[in-house]
């Protein structure tokens, strides 16, 4: 007989589910349900091969559930684990599984030892102890319709996990298609809506069958009440704001959501366009950025704009609406990768004014000659990692300031190990036209993975970071730390947001290969979230074997 916890546990599935699950060996269902049509028609298993190269550019979720359906061509030191994977998930799908220790800032209820990773995180400004996280939740391997991008709803000020879940598929096409990670969350500021997006694919084969980008809308109080899971009433609005041409995947998502002038409140997507190509040697011939726009309903959006104009090769985009109503599109121009020779990442911004959906000129932000480039590594850790900016608005003396954060590597050999990477940050006070030198935010050691955020309350800016500074023999176990600045950039205080240097290789699924693209923190009134992942917590993997650390979602809440 399951315990009062394992039942509860799998309360957090969506009930509906659970009765398609019965019966039905899971091993079946990963390899056949989650990418099931509309009609019920299986499709097959995709290309043989999907070229390297293009599974390093696109966001490593996708890349992650594609090796999951492929172990043959996952790296090699996990082909084994993921063969495995299936039938150990379909063992613990009938097997009591213990809940394991409660560890402090835990912002999960995972009781099955599944990761969780690429943390967003927002707040109600108005009512700031509502606060809504997202990941990548590998609980989506016990989904039968293969929804993976995770929510968690706190109502304490993120002491503790009120309600959570997956978010539902959505339609394209036809199809009913699931999320697949990339997760981002926004809260209105008074309450009144939830917003979060996800890239949605079939993951036996997202680069040839319907995918596209999914936002959607719900309330914080249905969130709390909803019956948790994928169960759609939790998510009543949703839909594929963007969907992907044939032949080509859409990827890597951003959004914002405001008021914009004229327009009212709106929603601003953004995210790259891979042109796919199976003969080509990267497994694509080119990239672009595109951004939609929708009512804050989203009953009707814009069609895709092209953002990047004649750029070749690009990714990471990002979006924000300024408190003036104008958007900030920023993304990175890749020179190199297509070329096969040493990678340039070349930051780029475009503005539209309030109310407008028109863009102005591009505007070069930074050409930096040592980004962590697709397809290298930090010198002392396997994960997957590459040079990301984001950017942020803020109100300066009645206009805009606008800023772009971005790691860098002090040294980078053979064009692809990189050395003591460094948190950068510049500035803009004319939309773009002319940026400050680049001052360093980050104080030694290996850095990586900024995120930022203006708090308007008090002028202040919070940017958080992984940092390996106190592993100073080893430059391998990381910590996340909150540096504080003035409008202008001056640092005035770091904090350590983990309680203990973390080993990021100690999850007994990933290992040291994936620990998401980005973490990111919320700030406003004096008080800042940063919500990002660590292998603190004990607990069986499905069920079996010991109680060894892997990979969870951790909230943090202090004075910024």
């Amino acid at each position: 007989m399951l315990s009062k916890l394992n039942v509860e546990g799998r309360a957090w599935l969506d009930r509906r589910a659970k009765k398609k699950l019965a019966g039905v060996l899971l091993i079946g269902l990963l390899a056949t349900a989650l990418a099931l049509p509309a009609s019920g028609v299986p499709k097959d298993r995709g290309p043989a091969r999907v070229e390297s190269g293009l599974l390093k550019h696109v966001s490593q979720s996708v890349a992650t559930r594609y090796f999951i359906e492929h172990p043959d061509q996952a790296p090699s030191d996990l082909q084994s684990r993921f063969s495995s994977l299936n039938e150990a998930a379909e063992r613990a799908s009938g097997a009591a599984v213990g809940p394991g220790a409660v560890v402090s800032k835990l912002f999960n209820k995972d009781i099955f030892g599944l990761p969780q990773n690429e943390e967003s995180v927002s707040a109600c400004v108005n009512r700031p102890r509502v606060v809504l996280g997202s990941t990548n939740d590998y609980r989506g391997l016990l989904d039968p319709q293969g929804n993976f991008t995770g929510w968690h709803l706190s109502t304490n000020a993120g002491r503790s996990v009120r309600n959570e879940g997956l978010l539902p598929p959505v339609a394209i096409g036809g199809n009913q298609v699931p999320s697949g990670g990339d997760p981002v969350d926004v809260l209105a500021e008074n309450c009144s809506a939830a917003f979060a997006s996800s890239l949605n694919y079939d993951p036996v084969d997202p680069f040839h069958n319907a995918n596209g980008i999914g936002l959607y809308r719900s309330t914080p109080t249905r969130l709390a009440n909803c019956p948790g899971g994928a169960a759609p009433s939790c998510w009543p609005v949703r839909r594929a704001v963007a969907t992907a041409e044939p032949g080509h995947f859409l990827d890597k998502e951003w959004f914002d959501y405001g008021r914009s002038g004229s327009a009212g409140n709106v929603v601003w997507a953004v995210f790259a366009d891979f042109a796919i190509d199976d003969a080509a040697p990267l497994g694509f011939t080119g990239a672009e950025i595109k951004a939609v726009r929708c009512d804050a309903h989203l009953n009707a959006c814009t069609e895709q704009i092209l953002i990047s104009g004649d750029d070749l090769d690009t990714q990471f985009a990002d979006v924000t609406i300024a408190p003036d109503g104008r958007t900030y599109v920023s993304w990175t121009e890749i020179e190199g990768e297509l070329e096969g020779t040493a990678q340039t990442f070349t930051h780029k911004l475009r503005v539209a004014p309030p109310g407008s959906t028109d863009f102005g000129p591009t505007r070069v932000v930074f050409r930096e000659t040592r980004a962590i480039p697709f397809g290298g590594s930090l010198h002392a850790n396997d994960f997957r990692v590459a040079t990301y900016p984001k950017n942020e608005v803020a109100d300066h003396n009645g206009d805009n300031r606008v800023y772009l954060t971005w790691e860098a590597c002090r040294a980078r050999l053979l064009d692809t190990i990189c050395e003591e990477p460094e948190i950068k940050l510049t500035y803009s006070d004319n939309d773009g036209r002319t940026w400050t030198r680049p001052k360093t935010v980050s104080a030694g050691g290996d850095n990586y993975f900024p995120t930022i955020a203006a708090d308007p309350s008090g002028n202040r800016v919070a940017v958080a970071y992984f940092t390996n500074r106190r592993d100073a023999i080893f430059d391998n176990r990381q910590d996340v730390e909150l540096a504080t600045l003035t409008e202008g950039a001056t640092v005035t205080n770091r904090q350590y947001v983990t309680p203990l240097s973390n080993e990021s290789e100690a999850d007994p699924l990933l290992g040291g290969f994936f620990i998401g693209d980005y973490i990111e923190v919320f700030a406003h009134n004096g008080v800042v979230y940063t919500h990002f992942n660590a292998n603190y917590r004990n607990i069986k993997l499905l069920g079996e074997g010991f109680p060894v650390p892997q990979q969870d979602n951790y909230l943090d809440r202090r004075k910024l």
